[in-house]
């Protein structure tokens, strides 16, 4: 990896003292558009202000810790001395969006000390980029305060308007929630609290999750989420409908009467707001990546960005299962002869998906339920101990299936299914891992499913954010990648620990099969795009060409057409993208296929063409290495006529577009399959008008000539 220089010059540094109290503390981005201002109130309450080429975006707002057993945070502070810096860096992501990465902003330390006793220390740190802010608290060591148990934090966003915003209730276990607009004053999360879909869901107030992304009557949005997420607990907003405020709501436990319990010294998460004039910068920002600390793995080389096939949506529709047919004897799963024959992860079905892999350029295969212990991984208290991360079932024959795939030049994916069992995991990670290295397989798909065990823990506090942190840390000491689902929150962290993938986190591909509301509307991927794909990379399993699936499941289906679920390719980033559907939808469609065949993974750079939150969204990435270009354009329910330059593209060249869209009688329920594929050349001068049908969406493959 290269190593840029960062250059860090401090512009002042400000002893005050309490009489000096009334003086402005301030920071203003780069370009001057964003700027910050922070005191204390008389009583020595901390507050801060935010505004956006001079409007006020964020009004006076309190800032405060609520502890056990030791007085609060919140007055009594005077401001003991400020420093100001300019800070300009560029970085190179290993993997990513783009190549390189520029990471420019002011900041302002602000550091406080009690004026009554027993006299504590607070610093406030506050980075101000040209697109939003990042904060946080900062507890230095001190010989008056070791250690916090912290009962809630009290951190405000005083909102200045009533902004149409797009949210998921603020759910201590789960995020599989479909995205509500509303107005902010509307938001009523509660009402969400027993959902017949998932697993696990827990609401205690009217809160939401983040990100969560508004539209102001001026065109302003605005993005609420945190960064560097790391041995603390998930923070919700609660709302504030009547004084359109939020307010940082900690996710807590059963199992303590506190909900962060931390040494000093050590930094909370950064809280961040992206500022933007339109949508699609929202996109291209790269605040919440930057606000975590550079990489300390070093060199990741050996995680290769790729497509990958698997044994999974088969067993959503139904086609086969993920367990044996075990039973459970002495306690060890034993195999009575009362297999069902529905299994899926054969040593026979798993090279058919490695035969296809290697003849599309898609270079690993996922396979779910190899190993021991399905039968009992979900609706069963006593889940500790169940699986068995290294024992196979007797039909998956690993060694032969690891020795076929590097024949043909196709890496195996690992699957490690928790059922939310933590502490079996923890001491099973070792052996798991080591199991790993020993084939060679570089990426592991995790999952969290059920209710956390122990009991009382929730899938967002402290205890799950240090089980899925350290789980992903020392999985890099065995060269393994983790692609987390039932997940914490991305909180940038792939640029500290690039063994950091990508994740679920959303409601993913999955709800169209099984959901019994309908699945995703034509609107949500539209909303996902500008809301939580901001926090990082998404494994939301795009690709299924059989959109109907009626011999398998008359009742559901994917609520787009064919044309978006290639387009989904560009627009939903991750480093790992699944080709999901069956082996043999794909070979029946092999002129659509040809797109995922071609269709890049590791992106040069990133740009955002157009789009509107919830509404629609048009991605061009150029390829690394080969300098080739894909664009994927979506929409919701409406139909939209878009047009299109591609000024992007290098000059003095031209490319061959391969052009895959929507049909004029296509549409997401009635001709979801309506597909046209057109070849043209173009070059840095063409203007295209695209036409996407409801629900429906345009994927081109820009090749160089």
């Amino acid at each position: 990896m290269k190593i840029y220089l960062s250059i860090l010059s401090i512009l002042c540094l400000l002893s005050c003292n309490s009489s000096e109290e009334k003086r402005e503390f301030k920071a203003v981005s780069p370009d001057g558009t964003i700027e910050v201002s922070f005191n204390v109130t008389q009583e020595g309450k901390p507050y801060y202000l935010v505004m956006n080429n001079k409007n006020v975006v964020i009004d006076t707002s309190y800032l405060g810790f609520e502890f056990k057993d030791a007085p609060n945070f919140e007055k009594n502070f005077i401001i003991k001395k400020s420093l100001t810096e300019t800070h300009k860096e560029t970085w190179q992501m290993p993997w990513g969006e783009q190549d390189t990465v520029q990471n420019n902003y002011k900041k302002l330390k602000v550091f406080l000390q009690e004026k009554v006793s027993p006299e504590r220390f607070l610093n406030i740190v506050f980075r101000v980029y040209d697109d939003g802010i990042g904060f946080r608290y900062e507890f230095p060591k001190q010989a008056r305060l070791s250690e916090v148990e912290i009962l809630d934090e009290h951190t405000q966003f005083n909102l200045t308007q009533d902004y149409k915003t797009f949210w998921i209730p603020g759910d201590w276990d789960i995020y599989e929630h479909l995205y509500s607009t509303t107005k902010l004053s509307k938001v009523d999360a509660v009402k969400y609290a027993e959902h017949v879909n998932l697993a696990q869901t827990y609401i205690p107030e009217n809160a939401v999750n983040t990100p969560v992304t508004m539209v102001g009557e001026n065109g302003m949005h605005l993005s609420f989420h945190e960064a560097a997420l790391l041995d603390y607990s998930g923070m919700t907003l609660k709302v504030d409908t009547e004084n359109l405020k939020l307010e940082s709501n900690l996710v807590g436990s059963k199992n303590t009467d506190y909900k962060v319990k931390r040494s000093l010294p050590f930094n909370t998460p950064w809280r961040t707001i992206q500022i933007t004039d339109n949508a699609p910068d929202l996109i291209e920002s790269n605040l919440i990546v930057n606000l975590n600390e550079p990489n300390k793995l070093g060199d990741v080389s050996w995680f290769k960005p790729m497509k990958y096939t698997g044994v999974w949506w088969e067993m959503h529709l139904g086609k086969s299962s993920w367990d044996y047919g075990m039973e459970m004897k002495d306690g060890k799963w034993t195999d009575t002869g009362k297999a069902h024959g529905k299994h899926g992860a054969t040593t026979e079905n798993v090279k058919n998906f490695i035969d296809f892999s290697a003849r599309n350029n898609i270079g690993g295969v996922l396979v779910e339920g190899w190993n021991t212990g399905w039968e009992r991984w979900i609706g069963f208290e006593d889940r500790e101990g169940v699986f068995d991360f290294v024992t196979t079932y007797p039909d998956y024959d690993i060694d032969e299936v690891v020795r076929y795939g590097k024949e043909k030049g196709v890496d195996i994916i690992m699957h490690h299914e928790t059922s939310a069992a933590t502490e079996t995991y923890e001491k099973q990670q070792d052996t798991a891992y080591a199991l790993m290295q020993k084939y060679g397989m570089h990426v592991v798909k995790s999952g969290y499913v059920g209710k956390i065990l122990p009991k009382g823990e929730y899938h967002h506090g402290q205890y799950m954010v240090n089980q899925y942190n350290n789980a992903a840390i020392k999985a890099a000491k065995y060269e393994v990648a983790v692609n987390a689902h039932e997940p914490i929150k991305a909180t940038g962290l792939r640029r500290t620990y690039p063994n950091i993938i990508s994740r679920e986190g959303l409601r993913g591909q999955e709800f169209n099969a099984w959901a019994e509301d309908g699945g995703n509307p034509p609107e949500h991927l539209p909303i996902v795009a500008f809301t939580r794909m901001l926090a990082g990379p998404i494994d939301f399993t795009p690709g299924i060409f059989n959109i109907k699936f009626d011999e398998y499941k008359k009742d559901n289906q994917v609520n787009t057409t064919l044309a978006q679920q290639l387009a989904l390719y560009v627009v939903i980033y991750s480093p790992i993208q699944m080709a999901a559907d069956l082996v043999e939808h794909y070979e029946a469609n092999p002129e659509p296929l040809q797109f995922i065949k071609d269709v890049g993974v590791d992106w040069e750079k990133t740009k955002v063409l157009n789009g509107e939150v919830g509404e629609y969204v048009t991605i061009a990435r150029k390829e690394r290495v080969t300098g080739n270009w894909f664009l994927g354009s979506i929409t919701d329910e409406n139909p939209r006529d878009l047009e299109i330059k591609f000024d992007f593209l290098d000059s003095n060249q031209d490319y061959e577009a391969i052009i895959y869209k929507d049909a004029k009688n296509a549409h997401w329920n009635d001709n979801p399959l309506a597909l046209d594929i057109e070849k043209i050349i173009i070059n840095k001068s063409t203007i295209l008008t695209l036409n996407l049908a409801e629900g429906g969406g345009c994927a081109i493959s820009i090749i160089k000539k």
